[in-house]
């Protein structure tokens, strides 16, 4: 197995500066990060608070956060990837081979898992499942009934693909997706990552007040859908911590290094694989955003969350924050998240 390569001194550096900077401009009220190789050397980086609520409470690698789309990487893409592995799952058929029955026309049905993981279904984009109340109709069916958008091929994102996914997962398995999700991450010795609501505590970070004068959201998923889904969902509602996150990039840097000997390892070697462009220089695969010619592949979250690997030199780097707590948080987090890109990627 070949040696990974290791941050530098500069590296940490110019990440504290920069996490240091996001909260001291009141882009999020603290943050952490965790980086290092896939034989566990790992650096922590903290700032700021875990949230005004929260009293003195400072983030670490224990504080768990709301991951939201990171979901899709950290539950929905790995089960998929077991699935298929066990022959329940086909990437190629189209995902309504692996719900309950439809007995209608349904158009989004025929997008296949491949499609979906790689946000190249022409599903529509917007997901209101709140207007699926009431019909006495499967949310399956209901949502495999509705017309594409585009031609299937071109790049958009789009969260109800997932939503789908684990619906499928949940039918091949005759299992709760967040039974198996736990399984999953039991096995990877991620022992503090779950499927929300979760408690409120000085640990767990607030996000967003969504209302003016209504409670903050705290311990419940940040996203409407997943939480009209119970906090369960394939495309957000997952809680986790820095640390496990970290554990959970070890395990997959471990298994791509051991040439692809294990199922999970096979699956990241897959997952790099680019399927459609994003723009020039990124490309979708499956379910990872790829950089650097397919050599780095990384995903975010929209409460502030960040996780990048670079399998060819054993590197990874976690970002958690609820920088979502100031509302949408996009362009705050970008120098961030362009840094960290580039530590991640830079050899």
């Amino acid at each position: 197995m070949p040696q990974a390569t290791p941050f530098t001194n500069a590296d940490t550096d110019r990440l504290q500066d920069t996490l240091d900077a996001l909260v001291a401009s009141g882009g999020s009220p603290g943050g952490v990060v965790v980086f290092g190789t896939r034989d566990a050397r790992r650096q922590i980086l903290t700032a700021g608070l875990v949230a005004p609520e929260c009293g003195n409470a400072r983030p670490d690698e224990n504080t768990l956060y709301d991951v939201a789309s990171l979901t899709k990487v950290v539950a929905t893409w790995p089960l998929v990837g077991q699935a298929l592995d066990r022959g329940l799952l086909d990437l190629d058929a189209p995902i309504r081979d692996f719900l309950p029955a439809i007995h209608t026309e349904a158009p989004s049905g025929e997008a296949t898992v491949r499609q979906l993981l790689a946000h190249t279904s022409g599903l529509r984009a917007s997901t209101r499942l709140d207007q699926y109340r009431g019909t006495g109709v499967p949310l399956h069916e209901l949502m495999c009934r509705e017309p594409l958008d585009d031609q299937p091929g071109q790049h958009r994102y789009i969260n109800r693909g997932y939503i789908l996914l684990g619906l499928a997962l949940a039918h091949v398995h005759n299992q709760p997706l967040h039974t198996l999700a736990d399984q999953l991450w039991s096995g990877f010795g991620m022992n503090s990552t779950v499927y929300g609501p979760v408690a409120r505590a000085a640990q767990v970070a607030p996000t967003e007040q969504r209302v003016l004068g209504a409670p903050r959201t705290w311990g419940a998923p940040h996203d409407d859908n997943a939480a009209l889904l119970g906090g369960i969902a394939g495309h957000a509602g997952v809680f986790s911590t820095p640390a496990d996150l970290a554990t959970y990039a070890e395990h997959l840097l471990n298994a791509h290094a051991d040439s692809g000997n294990t199922p999970i390892g096979r699956w990241l070697h897959a997952g790099q694989v680019p399927q459609a462009v994003i723009e020039p220089g990124l490309d979708r695969g499956l379910s990872w955003i790829l950089a650097d010619g397919g050599q780095t592949a990384y995903h975010h979250g929209f409460t502030g969350t960040s996780l990048y690997l670079n399998p060819e030199h054993g590197r990874y780097l976690v970002f958690c924050s609820n920088a979502i707590y100031h509302g949408p948080a996009r362009e705050r987090l970008a120098p961030l998240r362009t840094l960290a890109l580039k530590t991640a990627s830079s050899i």
